[in-house]
């Protein structure tokens, strides 16, 4: 049994090295929220990826702080919690805020993981030592700026580059691109920006050999996706669509996508992204973990996540250098000359938390107590 004594609640804001454009629009700062565990003289940190604004998903950090306080975090003292995989069935009364959940569920496996002194990638079901990195590139002031964002992260050893994208910013920049680069992994990401009227306009990208369309119509779809991956070659892949399993079974059997992307905020947790990974792995079906601006403690979970099989093409799982001046973990997250990230093999996530680092960050904090227990 793991007893959790207490939860503590820390909003922390950080400034982003580089400013990060989407279709979304400009990201400068971060506002998140951390969570940490107590439990019987060990510590266990979770990182809730909900943003500022409900722009990606209808969850913002101010919700999930809300909800925690008031629904989850109470829930999660009560229980009696055997392992991660305890957290869906305790937080089940509870419809959505995924990332929320997946704060806490995740620092609990994180948790598990320290009790049974074995690495988190361990625990989860890893199998893979290194995990292969691509990066995503936000949109640029210019195409020239463009460039030389992608060449510096091809010096970097960077497998695949992904192209933020929205009209306007899209055909002649992938042409641009290609014409300077014909054999690089390429990507695109929409983040829901495009409607069916632009399908030729879509199918027009199947000339630039992209790995993978991502996300390009409505963040809730797999009909219109369905007839969308039917008119092109190119992979269409589901990011937002996807929420749990159910989703994942839905968008294959209905072909609308050819990959997933998993993000185990989106999806409520570790428990619920090992299912995805498995239905999807079941029926021929890629999956790679998406990025969402994560401090090193999120980072450390994407991972750990990244290192089950079916995680076959690169992730967003990048270098600490390219978000923030400075990670609250040591060793920050490094990506070697040939594109990797090396599997942490040590006890729990493999990253300290810099917990002075965290302080000084903190603006806002809240701790919630176990009722006290009573042993026979």
């Amino acid at each position: 049994m793991l007893n959790i004594d207490a939860i503590h609640l820390r909003e922390i804001n950080m400034p982003l090295a580089h400013p990060f454009e989407t279709s979304f629009g400009m990201t400068t700062s971060r506002r998140i929220l951390l969570i940490e565990l107590e439990s019987e003289g060990l510590t266990a940190w979770g990182e809730c990826v909900a943003g500022e604004h409900p722009y990606f998903s209808e969850e913002t950090i101010d919700t999930a702080w809300i909800i925690t306080e008031a629904e989850l975090g109470p829930r999660l003292l009560d229980a009696d919690v055997e392992r991660g995989g305890s957290c869906p069935k305790i937080f089940g009364q509870v419809r959505g805020h995924r990332m929320a959940k997946a704060a806490l569920e995740n620092a609990v496996w994180d948790l598990e993981a320290q009790v049974k002194r074995v690495s988190l990638s361990e625990l989860l079901g890893g199998t893979r030592s290194v995990i292969p990195c691509g990066v995503s590139i936000g949109i640029q002031p210019s195409p020239a700026h463009l460039m030389d964002k992608i060449a510096a992260e091809l010096a970097a050893g960077y497998q695949r580059i992904k192209l933020k994208c929205k009209p306007g910013w899209d055909t002649n920049i992938f042409e641009a691109v290609r014409n300077r680069w014909p054999d690089i992994t390429l990507s695109c990401d929409a983040n829901s920006v495009y409607r069916m009227k632009d399908l030729e306009d879509i199918a027009e990208w199947d000339r630039f050999n992209l790995l993978m369309i991502e996300q390009p119509l409505w963040w809730d779809d797999f009909y219109f996706h369905s007839l969308l991956q039917k008119r092109l070659e190119t992979s269409v892949c589901l990011d937002e669509s996807i929420r749990n399993r159910r989703d994942a079974l839905a968008a294959i059997a209905m072909e609308s996508c050819r990959i997933i992307n998993i993000k185990v905020g989106r999806v409520g947790g570790f428990s619920e992204a090992i299912g995805v990974h498995n239905i999807a792995e079941e029926r021929g079906i890629p999956v790679w973990c998406g990025g969402m601006l994560e401090t090193g403690i999120g980072r450390s979970h994407n991972i750990a996540l990244s290192s089950l099989p079916n995680f076959t093409l690169p992730g967003d799982v990048s270098a600490s250098s390219r978000y923030w001046s400075q990670d609250i973990i040591e060793p920050a997250v490094t990506v070697s000359d040939k594109g990797e990230i090396a599997v942490p093999t040590a006890v729990g996530r493999g990253f300290e938390v810099q917990r002075d680092r965290i302080d000084a960050l903190t603006v806002r904090r809240q701790t919630l107590h176990a009722k006290a227990r009573v042993t026979a």
